[in-house]
């Protein structure tokens, strides 16, 4: 199989061809398929992202065998898991946000025991979320300050606290404001779950009286939480 840098050079009506081969190999009952979505669906604009695409795609299912994926390909909920991710793909700006959507079909497709429907949810959880809520995301495996020393170090910009305090830049509020956001929004898509600073006293959670929410006294990850990063690619199976 060609790579992406080859698959760019084509013109695009070899690579559209191409894609619709592009899933383990040529296979015949979802290539035309998909080479008809690509056509139709996805503006010229946005092949380069599917070429990468296809590159990881084909990368993550090198190892699986093409009768296995022929399998599952029977389904129709598997071919619309697969056309799910040209569609994510073509919006997908990093490289990094094109490798977790194809691990999420990859997994599907390799694995008859997981479900298609499944895996959309996956797809379409991931859309909810940005690439440095991701970060957060990961970050809360291991949120006490000593843990995952190398992640946090490669992403110690995004991660770095910001700070509310009276004498703060418009620049920092700014980025305070953006990583309440995002804590906020991971917490609303179940995706992490805070354990709420309660008086010792009066057994009353305790409310802070800038903003009037909870106090918060650490913020777990959740199950689903944990198994959207297992299916991108950032967490190993036997991660805890």
């Amino acid at each position: 199989m060609q790579g992406s840098k080859k698959i760019i050079d084509k013109n695009r009506t070899d690579l559209i061809a191409a894609a619709g081969k592009s899933i383990a190999g040529a296979i015949p009952v979802a290539g035309p398929l998909l080479s008809e979505l690509i056509d139709y669906l996805i503006p010229d604009q946005r092949i380069d992202r599917l070429a990468r695409y296809i590159s990881e795609l084909e990368s993550k299912l090198s190892h699986i065998s093409e009768e296995i994926v022929r399998e599952t390909l029977k389904s129709e909920e598997n071919i619309s898991l697969a056309e799910d991710g040209f569609i994510h793909a073509s919006r997908a700006i990093s490289k990094e946000r094109t490798s977790y959507i194809a691990s999420i079909v990859a997994n599907g497709l390799s694995d008859a025991e997981i479900e298609a429907h499944r895996q959309k949810y996956l797809l379409n959880l991931l859309s909810e979320i940005n690439d440095e809520e991701i970060i957060w995301l990961r970050m809360y495996l291991h949120p006490e300050i000593s843990g995952d020393h190398e992640f946090r170090e490669k992403h110690k910009v995004i991660l770095a606290p910001a700070s509310a305090s009276m004498d703060a830049s418009e620049k920092e509020l700014d980025k305070y404001a953006l990583q309440e956001s995002y804590k906020d929004h991971l917490e609303r898509l179940g995706l992490v779950r805070p354990n709420i600073r309660v008086d010792r006293t009066t057994k009353i959670p305790e409310f802070d009286s800038r903003t009037g929410k909870p106090k918060k006294s650490s913020t777990d990850i959740t199950h689903l939480g944990r198994m959207l990063l297992r299916e991108i690619g950032l967490v190993d199976v036997v991660d805890n």
